[in-house]
């Protein structure tokens, strides 16, 4: 559950928090891939672009932390 306190009455700036931390959750591509019917196929292809995508981030991690 995402949870924000507003304080002085700065709803803005407690606005822009709430959204940083419901994208971190994932709770945007939560809801674009809910809005409609996702076929087995494009889920699918989907979740191994995402694996690439996690591979890739990791290797460049890797590369920037240990040099090679």
């Amino acid at each position: 559950m995402v949870q924000v306190t507003v304080i002085g009455n700065d709803v803005n700036q407690s606005l822009k928090i709430l959204k940083k931390k419901m994208q971190r959750e994932g709770v945007f591509r939560e809801m674009k891939l809910r809005r409609c019917h996702e076929k087995n196929c494009e889920k699918k292809a989907r979740r191994k672009a995402e694996a690439v995508r996690r591979a890739r981030k990791q290797m460049r991690k890797r590369i920037d932390t240990e040099g090679f």
